[in-house]
């Protein structure tokens, strides 16, 4: 299975992403969300764990985007902010948003919600 992590901090998309390929699990990887679409586009992965908020192209326009692409359209997604998004939390879901992960996170917890994801499909 393929999870692609669209995040502008590069630690994050470096700690997330060792984490999933640990877990056995094949990664990609983008810096902004028009690398993400792009990247989306291209791979079609399992999952996309999307940071909310990225310069330019946040995650709400990112999610949008993919949603309104019949390549990326039913591609589930994983909300990784620093946001609380308790308020917003269910227009997401009927937009395919599976989870929520909040920054900062223990690396494990977040594999672990992405393979319970994972999981569901």
């Amino acid at each position: 299975m393929t999870v692609l992590v669209v995040d502008d901090e590069d630690d994050i998309r470096l700690i997330v992403g060792q984490g999933l390929i640990a877990s056995g699990l094949a990664v990609v990887v983008a810096a902004n969300g028009a690398e993400g679409l792009t990247l989306a586009r291209r791979h079609v992965p399992d999952l996309i764990v999307l940071d909310v908020m990225m310069p330019e192209m946040d995650g709400y326009a990112t999610l949008a985007a993919l949603r309104g692409d019949p390549t990326t359209v039913r591609i589930p997604v994983m909300m990784l902010t620093a946001k609380n998004m308790t308020a917003s939390e269910e227009a997401l879901r009927d937009m395919g948003v599976v989870g929520f992960v909040a920054k900062p996170f223990i690396p494990r917890e977040l594999v672990e919600h992405v393979r319970a994801a994972l999981a569901r499909l």
